[in-house]
């Protein structure tokens, strides 16, 4: 089970740097946005600063939207994920594998190119450290719960407005404890709480994600 996780983590993370056409988008679109913002709300540092980390989390939650496609599509598409699931190796693994997979070629980028944003934005330093932690315990939940909408919308037309409209309503909760886990850092208030919350929707993901997304693939064979 551990090879046919690793083997399925290592496909993908060669499929995504040899086709980069999707990081390369998301990662394009998280910088070009963030730097249209400065021009539409004025350069007043004070202004940006009190943006800065709503914006940050906003640009990153939709960039993993925009690559959420190239989770099952290509292999749904070319027959590949039924033979996937009929392989011994649990759906479950193979889910999990690709959203970590996905996580690695487009939350850990945006986890790197975050402070980037910050400094640009004019944040505050003391909201760097809880921007950072909490896009690290966010991403991998963004990309888990994303395996659900992309797994649901297999073989439907327009499935990328349809997994937004799925996974936008999940998300929310990721955004808003990441946002105010920053805030709580600028105010001088305790971030622990808020992490805390974030892991806690982490830890329900990792099982629950998965097994959803199997479910939903093996839906998409009858």
């Amino acid at each position: 089970m551990n090879r046919g996780f690793l083997a399925m983590l290592g496909r993908d993370l060669r499929l995504a740097y040899r086709q980069g056409s999707d990081v390369v988008l998301a990662l394009a679109f998280f910088i070009i946005a963030a730097s249209l913002f400065p021009l539409g709300v004025g350069p007043d540092p004070n202004v940006l600063a009190g943006l800065a980390a709503g914006v940050i989390w906003v640009l990153a939650l939709l960039s993993v939207m925009l690559s959420l496609d190239r989770l099952f599509q290509a292999d749904y598409d070319d027959g590949a994920l039924e033979l996937m699931a009929l392989s011994p190796i649990p759906m479950t693994m193979l889910v999990l594998a690709k959203a970590l997979a996905h996580w690695l070629t487009t939350g850990v980028p945006l986890l790197v190119l975050a402070p980037l944003i910050a400094v640009m934005l004019n944040m505050p330093a003391e909201g760097f450290l809880p921007l950072i932690i909490g896009l690290a315990v966010g991403t991998p939940t963004l990309s888990l719960i994303g395996s659900i909408g992309a797994a649901l919308v297999l073989g439907a037309r327009r499935a990328n407005l349809l997994t937004a409209l799925l996974v936008l309503p999940l998300y929310i909760p990721v955004l808003i404890f990441g946002v105010t886990a920053v805030d709580a850092a600028l105010a001088g208030l305790p971030i622990r709480p808020h992490l805390l919350l974030m892991a806690a929707i982490l830890a329900a993901a990792l099982p629950l994600a998965p097994w959803a997304a199997a479910a939903a693939i093996r839906t998409s064979f009858q």
